[in-house]
């Protein structure tokens, strides 16, 4: 996949991401627009949910097209970036979720496994991420439309009657 005009990156991670935020950092710093760097510096235990948070601040004022966050398992940042209201995270590992994620779903954060992937891999799929565009056909805009509601409405979501109910 091509990019058709390069993208401003935030990236960061904890301690178990830092040595591929690192790589990725070097990779990439002069194949996007800008690149945020949010921390961590350094291998120092320190928490996750402090990287998640600074990248979707970044993304959400508008700083930065996206966001790529690294930890140990990609599962402790993605939880964290996904309950701040208008970041859309996913953990992908494969380059097919990577530009899936954010041709259908307007993904915006990306969040990996360190321990789980090696460099090489991230590289590819950051590519693809980056490479991606939204693509906002008919049922892709109708889900998405849906996704957002839930995060406006909260908790009140799982009270509305039009949620399918299973059984």
């Amino acid at each position: 996949m091509s990019d058709p005009s390069p993208l401003r990156i935030a990236l960061g991670g904890d301690h178990a991401g830092f040595p591929l935020k690192q790589a990725v950092s070097e990779r990439f710093a002069t194949r996007v627009a800008a690149l945020v760097d949010c921390g961590t510096n350094s291998e120092s235990s320190c928490d996750y949910s402090d990287f998640a948070i600074a990248v979707s601040r970044e993304v959400i004022l508008g700083n930065v097209d996206r966001g790529i966050v690294i930890c140990g398992s990609g599962v402790g940042v993605s939880v964290a970036a996904n309950k701040i209201p208008g970041i859309r995270a996913a953990i992908c590992h494969d380059t097919y979720s990577a530009h899936q994620g954010v041709e259908h779903d307007d993904m915006n954060v990306l969040c990996i496994g360190g321990r789980i992937i090696g460099s090489e891999l991230a590289f590819e799929i950051i590519a693809s991420f980056l490479g991606a565009r939204y693509t906002p056909a008919d049922r892709h805009a109708r889900r998405l439309a849906k996704v957002l509601e839930i995060e406006k409405q909260g908790l009140e979501a799982i009270q509305d009657s039009s949620i399918p109910r299973k059984g």
